[in-house]
């Protein structure tokens, strides 16, 4: 694997993924719209009550995303500023963590696979090889919450299907 590899498993994986869940995001809005709902109530759904809340999830979709490419590129992170709450909130979170993927080139993941990565959890400093890193921490952390926000979503009732949730190939 080459760290040209690393870039290609991340970046566009994570620009694509966070477009289709902006679609996702569109689609529940417009049946909150169509069903007379309090969008408040789908963006405070949550499938259990331990789990976060909609809005939340697609936060930390997002926030993952960010810190994912971004200690592999070895770049500050942008400030992901006020935390809103409204679908229109949420879509220009989503539109400015893909135009901060985007800006990021393949040459900054150079040395990423051996280079040491570092984060913190729970208070506990974690660190591993970069490689290790994507694949075992911020790829399923990332698609946790892109999951956990399509499941909300159709269990609350927004038609949703795989396709929304894969895109187009």
């Amino acid at each position: 694997m080459t760290d040209a590899c690393l870039y290609e498993a991340s970046v566009p994986t994570f620009s694509r993924m966070l477009g289709n869940l902006a679609g996702i995001l569109r689609k529940a809005d417009a049946h909150a719209e169509a069903n007379e709902l309090d969008p408040e109530v789908l963006l405070a759904s949550r499938l259990a009550p331990d789990m976060y809340p909609l809005a939340k999830q697609v936060r930390i979709a997002a926030d993952a995303a960010v810190e994912g490419a971004a200690l592999l590129a070895q770049v500050e992170p942008p400030d992901s500023g006020e935390a809103g709450d409204t679908f229109a909130d949420l879509a220009e979170r989503l539109r400015a963590t893909i135009a901060f993927l985007e800006s990021l080139e393949p040459a900054r993941f150079e040395g990423a696979r051996e280079r040491s990565v570092s984060w913190k959890s729970r208070g506990t400093t974690i660190s591993v090889d970069g490689t290790r890193y994507l694949f075992n921490h911020a790829l399923p952390k990332f698609y946790f919450h892109v999951t956990t926000a399509y499941a909300i979503l159709r269990h609350d009732g927004v038609e949703l299907r795989k396709g929304d949730y894969m895109g187009k190939a």
